[in-house]
């Protein structure tokens, strides 16, 4: 997705400024819509323009999760919001998220609704917070909305530490492999090779490549590592535009070591949104707009923007879902057997609940896809350069047995 910096109005005509991920300027503007705002101009971020993180800045669903726990405790017991803003500001150590907690704690005191504060640092407060925090001050009921989503955020920081152990492990061992083969290449082959250059020893063929490897990669390291950038450069601009993100959406459900992984989490992601929206009292248009801003996935978060749209209609919820044909047919049964009984909610939830274990169980099958064949790359990649170093003293060898 690309990023995209806008100016907006709030319904207090107040003007709001900040960037915001989607996949295109219209889709921008619909989801500032979908907040609350009115956008006025809204423009791609070049490169230079876009926030750097030095690290600590961002807030996590895990700090949000706390926040949330922590607040319900205190205002249940008797505390003002004010104060308890207050507190949640002085324990924060998340320097961002404790500046937004004090402004949030200074709009209240001014007499501003708590949702409507929070909207004023919506790179900071998610869009779904907010909404449940504005059905909450509606109902009377802002503890259970807050213990509701303290709840969500729980569950997508662990369904995001799953995604994180899935990647880690195969991240890290590359890199060692890399590390190795430079090592090898730069360092234990010349020294074989000097030995060898001594004696009048015909090379086999694997360890002249190695030779000239090593000699290229010593002479002109720095040419490598400037290629080696400019390839992540490349990647990381090629995901952030609509044609990568598409593209990589695609290859996420395409390739049968992540496909299920892919499915299920978005499954899980779904029902488990929808759940906590729902319960509130927050519409199903509302919900599902919501939702699809939560998709990580780029086809899953259009499926379900397609869905909302049906839905407008007087569409039910479950043919929209099955016409996409990227839900799995329990996703759908389910919610039509919610819609059909009147007890969506409790559908949604007994689904997510299957789908977080379903997702537990892909991450444990990716792995053990993953180690065999990392190994079997590192061992093949290694034994190459071993095998070169170790042919010339079979020749070696050979020479000698003929005197």
């Amino acid at each position: 997705m690309a990023t995209y910096q806008y100016r907006a109005v709030d319904k207090y005509g107040r003007e709001k400024k900040g960037s915001i991920e989607a996949t295109t300027p219209d889709r921008a503007a619909s989801m500032l819509k979908g907040e609350g705002l009115l956008p006025v101009k809204v423009t791609e971020q070049s490169i230079f323009q876009k926030d750097i993180n030095l690290g600590g800045s961002k807030v996590s669903n895990r700090e949000l999760a706390v926040f949330c726990r922590q607040f319900v405790s205190i205002i249940n017991a008797g505390v003002p919001i004010i104060d308890a803003l207050g507190m949640m500001e002085e324990q924060t150590e998340n320097k961002q998220f404790k500046k937004a907690i004090g402004e949030v704690r200074t709009s209240v005191a001014k007499g501003e609704t708590l949702g409507n504060s929070m909207r004023a640092r919506t790179d900071v407060f998610p869009s779904m917070l907010i909404n449940m925090v504005d059905a909450g001050e509606a109902s009377g009921s802002i503890d259970v909305s807050l213990d509701r989503m303290a709840t969500q955020f729980e569950k997508d920081a662990y369904l995001s530490g799953l995604v994180k152990k899935a990647m880690v492990y195969p991240i890290v061992v590359l890199c060692v492999a890399i590390g190795v083969c430079i090592v090898l290449l730069v360092k234990v082959v010349p020294t074989f090779m000097e030995m060898f250059e001594d004696m009048d020893i015909d090379m086999p063929g694997i360890t002249t490549f190695v030779m000239n490897a090593s000699d290229w990669l010593k002479r002109n390291w720095f040419i490598a590592l400037a290629v080696i950038l400019v390839i992540a450069i490349g990647i990381k601009i090629f995901m952030s535009s609509r044609t990568g993100t598409i593209f990589f959406a695609t290859l996420a459900i395409k390739l049968p070591a992540i496909k299920n992984f892919t499915i299920k989490s978005s499954s899980s992601r779904l029902a488990r949104t929808l759940s906590t929206l729902t319960a509130s009292g927050i519409s199903m248009i509302d919900s599902l707009d919501i939702t699809a801003k939560t998709m990580s996935n780029y086809l899953f978060r259009e499926a379900v923007f397609e869905c909302k749209e049906e839905v407008k209609k007087g569409v039910p919820l479950s043919e929209p879902l099955k016409r996409c044909g990227l839900f799995p047919p329990m996703v759908i049964h389910m919610t039509k057997i919610g819609e059909e009984t009147g007890d969506l909610e409790a559908m949604l939830t007994k689904m997510a609940d299957y789908y977080d274990e379903e997702v537990e169980a892909a991450t444990q099958a990716l792995m053990a896809a993953l180690e065999p064949m990392i190994i079997l790359f590192m061992a093949g990649v290694c034994g190459v350069i071993i095998g070169a170093v170790i042919a010339p003293m079979g020749a070696l060898y050979d020479g000698l047995d003929n005197l």
